[in-house]
């Protein structure tokens, strides 16, 4: 009789741990995408490895931090994953083209006005004229004054046709109103130059600093840690299947 009950414990034993191998192999399947890896030639073998390294995070490019900087300065920045000091020069940008078109428009007004000015006090005929001559209307009374004057420095070749390039003001304080329109003109156009240059160094200061930002992102990048997943699958002839996990480091 006890021979018989000791058979049956060994019998559902025996079933007990072919079906937990199964129930093993089965749920290990559904885990994950790692588990699906695990196929039945693996199980056959004492012990099976899989390694799965961690994927690293992409290094920033330096060349795109460039050219972001240069399209909107703090984007190079903002790309390098630090828009701390970019906010900075984009609102600067954001000022400097508020100023551009102020500066353009108020340089325009005037401009209109010493025309308009020099056409009906002065006699001007505006058809074909170059900035050269709007500026030397300022200064000389008439062409009547402009021309002996040219010809005394023996600059004959900046001589003016009478008839084309005629002017005359009533007076020197005429002269003057004219030159002081034309003078704050001028200085709106030289302000948008500057302006213009304000904006180009802007993107220049932006890239180097985008430059230096992506190369510290890097550099800390190149330092973290990585790990690499290594999973095991351990087919034992009298137990049941066992499945190690092992985290693996590196700096």
């Amino acid at each position: 009789m006890k021979n018989i009950i000791s058979l049956v414990v060994l019998v559902s034993s025996i079933s007990f741990a072919q079906s937990e191998q199964t129930k093993s192999l089965i749920e290990l399947k559904q885990l994950s995408p790692i588990s699906n890896q695990l196929s039945a030639s693996n199980i056959n073998h004492p012990s099976s490895i899989i390694q799965y390294p961690v994927s690293v995070t992409q290094k920033k490019s330096p060349t795109l931090a460039i050219l972001y900087s240069m399209l909107l300065p703090g984007m190079g920045e903002l790309y390098a994953g630090n828009y701390d000091s970019g906010k900075y020069f984009t609102i600067t940008d954001g000022v400097l083209w508020g100023a551009f078109a102020g500066f353009e428009i108020y340089g325009k007004w005037k401009e209109n006005d010493y025309k308009s000015f020099a056409e009906s006090k002065g006699g001007v005929n505006l058809s074909g004229k170059e900035a050269e001559y709007f500026a030397n209307i300022g200064i000389y009374q008439s062409i009547g004054d402009y021309n002996p004057a040219m010809e005394l420095n023996r600059n004959f070749d900046k001589t003016y046709n009478v008839a084309s390039y005629y002017w005359k003001w009533n007076d020197n304080d005429q002269r003057k109103e004219y030159h002081d329109l034309w003078s704050s003109s001028e200085s709106a156009y030289t302000n948008v130059r500057f302006v213009v240059g304000a904006l180009i160094l802007n993107r220049l200061i932006s890239a180097v600093n985008a430059i230096r930002l992506v190369s510290a992102y890097n550099k800390n990048l190149s330092q973290e840690v990585s790990w690499n997943v290594s999973v095991g699958v351990n087919n034992h002839p009298t137990l049941p299947t066992s499945i190690t996990f092992n985290f693996v480091k590196s700096f």
